[in-house]
């Protein structure tokens, strides 16, 4: 799915403006973090392309969003670092834009895609987002994920194998 690229790459969605500007006062090493209904609006807008950095097992077995990109940060059932994450991910995004993209990174829970985001932001991409909460959500007190937030949680739309 194409997403519009600004000529001058300076202007962004409030959303996301209003994400990055979060992110210098926290002092982010990348541009930002939404949460997931935002980054539905802003993928189903054409504004973002979603990248999901989770392993190819997790995709498979705990569900996806339709049409989102992959780009595992990590692999396998011991989630061993993928060495060729930037480079991957600047293949996947070549006709969108590549390292000026705007890309939202979704994993189980947002942690593992801040790593991916502040790894893509160290190797120059300008506009790489995270996405809050992830696709199942934080761990609860009963060890359970997805009863407070998460991409499933809101209701988003996804797809299992």
């Amino acid at each position: 799915m194409p997403v519009e690229v600004e000529e001058e790459l300076v202007a962004l969605p409030e959303a996301l403006e209003q994400a990055r500007a979060k992110a210098v006062e926290s002092n982010w090493p990348y541009a930002g973090g939404v949460t997931p209904p935002v980054a539905w609006e802003l993928v189903q807008k054409g504004h973002a392309v979603l990248v999901d950095v989770r392993s190819g097992e997790e995709r498979k077995f705990v569900g996806h969003v339709p049409d989102s990109l992959h780009v595992a940060w990590a692999t396998g059932t011991a989630l061993t670092r993928n060495p060729r994450f930037v480079r991957e991910l600047e293949a996947k995004l070549a006709k969108d834009g590549g390292k000026d993209a705007v890309v939202l990174l979704l994993c189980r829970s947002g942690k593992r895609s801040a790593l991916a985001a502040e790894a893509a932001a160290k190797a120059g991409f300008t506009r790489v987002f995270n996405v809050l909460e992830g696709f199942e959500g934080e761990i609860d007190a009963q060890q359970h994920r997805g009863g407070s937030d998460g991409w499933r949680f809101h209701g988003l739309p996804w797809v299992q194998d």
